[in-house]
């Protein structure tokens, strides 16, 4: 079960959103103070209500007996208050003079799986065709309604089967709702949840029961003690009074016994979870909390509502963060509030959802979402979505040729600055500069030379997170255990360039080989007599390029241009992801 839209108005300083559309992985983002929080947390508030099964109780219209909703809770959440609905603290305030029977409404609308959808027939009785759509309604004087307002065929009566569907959504959907500050007593709480449920079983057992009686045996005398003193000081000040007596239930012995607990950490120094950094104590607050819900959840489909994950956190873990995250929106759906740049979706923009001025809208340009998160860019990064992140400056001007040359929506881009080049001065680089293109909001792909050095750039920054296997690209050519850029292309490409220029003929037997290009035009070079070294090398591959960007239409070699291939795929992939 997902939800794939969602739509609030009239809750606390958010008047109306757009229906938003929302994937496995959505983030709210905006300056402070603009509703972010608001929205998540009207978000929590609903789905908390769907997922109580008290919510089969209430009928499409009720009054309750108080504003404080006090039947539909279910959860630790709603133990703590944290999920309640108050008019005079939900409704905007600037409007509740004028409408004093206003309602909060919030609307959300459901896909069901192939299976939910059998299991919603034969428990509900009807047909589902489509989305599943319940709305909300929140009130002054605890005024609740739930419908599901279905549209076309079958719509007027699904709408009277509301019992059955607030029975079904309560048995298949749960959220956990993480707040921004996370310590050590959010942690703490989890735990002690966690050791009740599991120390519980322990009530029946008779040797834990027998030792509990033979404790309460050894406290009554001190428990009548106490009882004799205040009984003693409260008859000095109230004469009627005849006996008092202080005692300890059963239950409150066990429950104690059950929820007193520490949390020691051993992160090289074992020390009590309160007295760790911030950082830690945020995220083990959030980790815990993630734990304890999906093993509650009884196979039911969660979402996890995290304010400002990278709270409290250094940099190099809020990208481990982020990591998690991502790994746990593959099967479960995230939504977030943030301010930080490494949360955001750069690949799917409408994902974004940009919170200013009390209203929400999906991103709708990658500038836009960097304006939102003073992201600065430098110029030739302004309007790119993707950045093709290459060795040297002569792979970037070879490439480029042959990339617009290759494909008309790669041409396009470039043309248009969505799509651009970087060069590394280093495959070493590698790192560095992929996380100063995420911090810059921009997708980024690798195209490496296929020997040591790039092989093990790319595997450094898969290793550290900053790229996927999806992200990096190698220059392999089939049969050579090392390959360049330059060995994709065919030789008459730009072998009369190189002999004009040094009197080096790269059309002779002695070029060829399984080595990499530059191993054998070095060979080459030396054999012809002509000086080599790294400012030479520097010199012959901005020749090589050049000489392709004048003609790039046959340079490449047929039977080697298979990564290159590729690589123009995964761009266009990208670009069109960005786009849609």
């Amino acid at each position: 079960m997902q939800l794939v839209s969602f739509a609030i108005e009239n809750y606390r300083s958010i008047t109306k959103t757009y229906r938003l559309r929302t994937g496995n992985w959505t983030v709210l983002i905006g300056p402070n103070n603009e509703g972010k929080s608001n929205i998540l947390r009207a978000l929590a508030t609903a789905v908390k209500v769907l997922s109580s099964p008290d919510v089969v109780r209430v009928r499409r219209r009720l009054a309750l007996s108080q504003p404080s909703w006090p039947r539909v809770r279910s959860s630790r959440a709603y133990a703590r208050g944290e999920f309640d609905y108050d008019w005079k603290r939900d409704f905007p305030v600037a409007l509740q003079q004028k409408r004093p029977d206003g309602v909060s409404v919030f609307n959300l609308d459901f896909n069901l799986a192939s299976d939910e959808n059998e299991d919603f027939w034969h428990e509900v009785g009807s047909r589902l065709n489509g989305t599943l759509p319940i709305q909300i309604t929140m009130g002054a004087a605890g005024v609740f309604e739930f419908k599901v307002p279905k549209q076309g065929p079958g719509g007027a009566a699904l709408s009277k089967k509301v019992d059955e569907i607030g029975l079904f959504v309560s048995q298949r959907l749960d959220i956990e709702y993480i707040q921004a500050v996370r310590t050590a007593e959010s942690a703490r709480r989890v735990v002690e949840d966690m050791v009740d449920r599991a120390l519980r079983g322990l009530d029946e057992r008779p040797e834990y029961r027998r030792a509990l009686q033979e404790i309460a045996a050894v406290q009554q005398p001190f428990l009548d003690e106490i009882s004799g003193t205040i009984r003693q000081t409260l008859a000095d000040f109230l004469p009627a009074v005849r006996d008092v007596t202080v005692s300890i239930s059963d239950e409150a012995r066990y429950s104690a016994l059950r929820r007193s607990c520490e949390i020691v950490v051993d992160d090289g120094t074992a020390t009590d979870l309160r007295y760790k950094g911030d950082g830690v104590q945020s995220i083990a607050a959030l980790s815990l909390m993630r734990h304890a819900s999906e093993k509650a959840l009884g196979g039911r489909s969660l979402i996890l509502a995290i304010e400002e994950p990278e709270s409290h956190l250094h940099s190099n873990a809020i990208h481990q963060l982020r990591q998690v995250l991502a790994d746990i929106a593959q099967t479960r759906q995230v939504f977030m509030t943030t301010h930080n740049a490494a949360f955001v979706d750069r690949l799917n923009l409408p994902n974004n959802i940009i919170v200013s001025r009390n209203r929400a809208e999906p991103a709708s340009s990658l500038k836009e979402i960097r304006d939102e998160l003073g992201v600065r860019a430098s110029e030739n990064l302004r309007h790119a979505d993707v950045v093709l992140v290459v060795e040297g400056e002569d792979d970037a001007i070879l490439l480029r040729s042959l990339l617009a040359d290759a494909s008309p929506t790669l041409k396009s881009a470039f043309d248009q600055g969505t799509l651009t080049t970087d060069s590394l001065l280093g495959a070493s680089n590698l790192s560095y500069k992929l996380s100063q293109l995420r911090d810059a909001l921009c997708v980024a792909h690798a195209f490496l030379d296929d020997d040591r050095a790039g092989r093990s750039a790319a595997q450094r920054a898969i290793e550290h997170g900053l790229a996927t296997l999806q992200d990096c690209s190698l220059s392999s050519v089939p049969g050579s255990p090392d390959a360049e850029i330059e060995d994709l292309l065919e030789v008459a490409s730009y072998a009369s360039v190189i002999d004009d220029r040094y009197h080096v003929d790269l059309t002779s037997g002695r070029f060829r080989g399984k080595r990499k290009w530059s191993d054998r035009v070095k060979s080459t070079f030396k054999r012809a007599g002509v000086l080599w070294n790294d400012k030479v090398e520097a010199e012959v591959k901005l020749q090589v390029a050049n000489a392709v960007s004048a003609n790039p239409q046959d340079a490449l070699c047929p039977g080697r241009r298979g990564s290159f291939d590729a690589l123009v795929s995964a761009l266009e992939s990208k670009l069109a992801t960005r786009v849609s």
